[in-house]
């Protein structure tokens, strides 16, 4: 197996900050990418959104150690000429900008990918991660993710069916934003090398969010119908939901085929249950829904989460036990399959996408603002006397480094 990655030798530039970006950047660098971020001398606001910290002064947080490792990190205040001169340079040597800025900055800072990057830098991928889209009635406007999953209809769907509307548990609109992202430059890569040429690729939280709603976008486009929210459990398929067992326990069970659902009730030990014809098909199943609910609940009220789940699962119905965190991140497989990878005393998410040639870069742990500043601009060719003067310009913030109080370059657009 190569260990240097399936994308080594790709430069990457990382202007954007919070999530979607920073978390598409990663995903380059843990691909064996040469990933440079660039903070603002106040630096990525995620740094500060804690506790916990990863130190006393409370410039990492572990939000933030979660979705910047395998990067180097320069400080540039971009509100300065001499700053986005330093830019410029960088996007230079770059294959790959990823950038969140609210719409408009970069053009006005004269570095528009439209207006005169993709001319001057010919075969650069730049990536444009929004909360809407730059044009159009919501066009420009930052976004959130929790507002997109209240925009875009996830909410809705999301929490127990007398209950309100729930902000699903995970940032889940920014983190498919960030994987939609990172699917799309590596699609322009791929698309380069067959045209020579970059591309701009674009990527929205309005788009992620929506991308999100299958069954129910499906389910409503074919009948009219407007979903409902039914808590954990699947709005087409039954028994397909968390029940609850003895001492409290919860078993997430999914008996989406007829076979399944015989198993299920042949373990529980109500194997008659399969036989009826209120319950035969699964259409029958929904239709009898409260009924089947009924029968179902004393059994497995009666048995313990994880014993069940031993039976069910060699038995073909996928069922688990509902884990909390800690008991997921220690989970013998999870482990197996490097799903927690460590630098030091940083811990953090494994690489969910194995490659059988290609094996991602070793962890390294996210570094101090600023900490690759002098390296990064000498190996782009300025003196140790050039960065000094850059410092002394202000275009390396008050000190260069830090991520202490102060302005953000730009508003972002999206996480």
């Amino acid at each position: 197996m190569n260990g240097a990655g399936a994308v080594r030798g790709l430069r990457v530039l990382d202007l954007s900050r919070v999530l979607a970006g920073p978390f598409c950047a990663q995903m380059l660098g843990d691909h064996g990418a040469e990933v440079i971020k660039v903070e603002a001398p106040s630096g990525d606001e995620t740094r500060r959104w804690g506790p916990p910290f990863v130190d006393d002064a409370e410039t990492a947080s572990a939000y933030y150690q979660g979705l910047n490792r395998n990067k180097a990190n320069i400080v540039l205040d971009l509100r300065t000429e001499p700053a986005r001169e330093v830019l410029h340079g960088l996007i230079a040597r770059s294959d790959v900008v990823v950038e969140n800025f609210k719409a408009g900055t970069m053009e006005r800072w004269g570095l528009g990918y439209e207006s005169r990057l993709a001319a001057e830098f010919p075969r650069l991928v730049y990536c444009r991660i929004t909360g809407y889209g730059v044009d159009g009635p919501l066009g420009g406007l930052p976004g959130y993710d929790a507002a997109l999953q209240a925009y875009g209809g996830l909410m809705s769907v999301n929490g127990e069916r007398d209950g309100d509307p729930l902000r699903v548990g995970v940032p889940i609109v920014d983190i498919t934003a960030a994987h939609q992202a990172f699917a799309g430059v590596l699609l322009a890569l791929l698309e380069r090398t067959v045209s020579g040429q970059g591309q701009l690729v674009e990527a929205t939280l309005l788009d992620a969010v929506v991308s999100l709603m299958h069954p129910h976008s499906a389910a409503y486009l074919e009948s009219g119908e407007v979903p409902e929210r039914t808590g954990a459990a699947h709005p087409t398929v039954a028994p397909y939901q968390v029940f609850r067992t003895a001492r409290e326990g919860r078993l997430f069970v999914a008996a989406a085929s007829d076979a399944q659902f015989a198993a299920l009730t042949d373990v529980l030990g109500h194997s008659r249950l399969a036989r009826e014809p209120r319950f035969r098909t699964n259409r029958d199943r929904i239709g009898n829904l409260t009924a089947l609910l009924a029968e179902l609940e004393p059994a497995f009220l009666a048995r313990d989460a994880g014993e069940l789940a031993a039976e069910l699962v060699p038995r073909g119905v996928p069922a688990s036990p509902v884990n909390d965190v800690a008991a997921a991140l220690s989970a013998p497989q999870v482990l197996h399959r490097g799903m927690v990878v460590r630098d030091g005393e940083y811990r953090g998410i494994g690489v969910p996408v194995k490659l059988s040639r290609s094996s991602s870069a070793p962890a390294r742990a996210p570094v101090p603002a600023g900490a690759d500043t002098s390296r990064v601009l000498t190996e782009c060719g300025y003196t140790l006397q050039d960065v000094a003067g850059l410092r002394e310009s202000g275009a390396l913030g008050p000190t260069g480094a830090g991520a202490g109080p102060g302005e953000a370059n730009e508003p972002r657009a999206a996480g």
